[in-house]
């Protein structure tokens, strides 16, 4: 059985990403021949190339690849257990959720202050994380639960979905689609609209309004919208607005941050064929605590009335 070391898997994710010995060894603090000489030992004992390496380029071969993604599951799990193990050593036991600032932080607070009348329930401290961190935060433990919005990136965690409310346009009070009572995607095809910094391509098909053409087979490459390149970095919600105002972008944002934000400058209109935007509670699929499970019912409870079909597999 071939044992991987921490360091050895934390120096080949740097000298992965990087795609340069140089610049992961001044990242991980080292000089550049001890690297290279972990990373050619490690290669020895898997039997296995990681990095193709000339002169000017370092690339993942397949074997690297797959470690690549491994790794990173491997370390994360790792994190996790140490800091749920010191958490569980608290004289306090307490449960850390996260949410996205905005309409997601008030429906957690809701959910936790009545999941805070339940007897003997834990503390829970509430985690305001930013754009794409709630998955990250389950997967390296600093989250025990967290509320994701769509998309959503359920790798290695089960979802169970709370909410789902349609999108509409936002657009420059002086638009000429603003002039429209409803619009369809294609509308906003070309549009500049807001980017957020590290959004993955289907990502950014979602908030452009794309994603609704991926799974129409019959639609011919030629008449599908061109992915918006363009557009201004946000990384809120009140800085989209202001670029929305300002004439730099539109955008398709849930109803109820439009109902939040209302303003003269901006305009919403109802976009027909927009898929939904949806909330969901999210907890790392080998949890089996019995007062995560509870939160999760709690909220379920709060938003839909009714018991889901993952709570039985965790309680």
């Amino acid at each position: 059985m071939i044992d991987f070391e921490v360091r050895e898997l934390r120096y080949f994710r740097a000298v992965a990403e990087e795609l340069n010995f140089s610049r992961a060894a001044e990242r991980l603090g080292m000089a550049q021949p001890p690297l290279s000489r972990a990373i050619r030992q490690l290669e020895r004992r898997l039997g296995v190339q990681l990095f193709e390496r000339t002169t000017h380029h370092v690339t993942l071969t397949v074997a690297g690849l797959t470690l690549f993604d491994e790794a990173e599951r491997a370390l994360d799990a790792m994190s996790a257990a140490a800091r749920r193990t010191r958490r569980a050593a608290l004289t306090t036991p307490t449960l850390v959720v996260t949410a996205k600032a905005g309409v997601a932080t008030d429906l957690l607070r809701r959910i936790v202050e009545a999941y805070g009348a339940l007897p003997d329930a834990p503390r829970v401290e509430i985690a305001v994380s930013g754009y794409g961190e709630q998955a990250d935060m389950l997967r390296d433990g600093r989250a025990d639960l967290a509320l994701l919005g769509s998309p959503f990136d359920r790798r290695g965690l089960d979802i169970e979905p709370l909410i789902s409310e349609p999108r509409v346009a936002a657009l420059p009070s002086g638009h000429e689609l603003a002039h429209r009572t409803a619009l369809s995607c294609r509308d906003l095809a070309g549009l500049p609209m807001p980017q957020c910094p590290g959004s993955t391509a289907s990502e950014r098909d979602y908030w452009a309004g794309r994603d609704c053409y991926a799974s129409q087979a019959n639609e011919s490459a030629e008449r599908r919208p061109d992915v918006p390149v363009s557009g201004p970095v946000v990384h809120d919600s009140s800085q989209l607005l202001e670029a929305v105002a300002l004439g730099q972008a539109v955008a398709l944002i849930p109803t109820s941050l439009a109902e939040r934000n209302l303003r003269d400058d901006v305009a919403y209109r109802p976009v027909h064929d927009a898929s939904p935007y949806s909330i969901a509670i999210a907890w790392r699929d080998c949890t089996r605590a019995y007062w995560t499970a509870r939160l999760v019912r709690t909220a379920v409870e709060l938003t839909a009335g009714q018991d889901g079909g993952k709570l039985a597999e965790i309680a």
